[in-house]
């Protein structure tokens, strides 16, 4: 099993930065991609981006290509999301995510974190 905490998140204006991290724990040996989805009320959850644990790839959903990068620092285990030119639309619960393959979808993710909440508003 693989253990999950976000950390960051909170409430952040339009037009700010964000930056959210994530620790994981356990076996993390079966990690082959980490990233994050979020979750908005009364949608599905989308795909925002992840990397290639062992590499440097890194794939972005297209609602917030651009705006995103996801990095990560190996010897700490984490992984992190920064966004900037935050809008309204940006206000979800954002989960951490891990797996054994390239999970693009939420139905491919094997690892989630609790979700961290982000709320955009002036």
């Amino acid at each position: 099993q693989v253990q999950l905490v976000e950390s960051g998140g909170g409430l952040v204006q339009p037009g700010d930065f964000m930056r959210l991290s994530c620790v994981a724990s356990g076996r993390t040996s079966d990690i082959y991609t980490m990233g994050w989805f979020r979750q908005a009320p009364g949608k599905e959850r989308e795909f925002v981006g992840l990397i290639d644990w062992s590499g440097d790839g890194t794939f972005y959903g297209d609602s917030v290509k651009g705006r995103v990068t996801v990095f990560k620092d190996n010897p700490k285990n984490t992984v992190y999301l920064q966004m900037i030119g935050l809008k309204d639309e940006d206000t979800a619960v954002y989960y951490c995510a891990a797996g054994r393959r390239v999970a693009l979808s939420a139905d491919l993710v094997d690892y989630w974190g609790q979700g961290t909440q982000v709320t955009v508003s002036s």
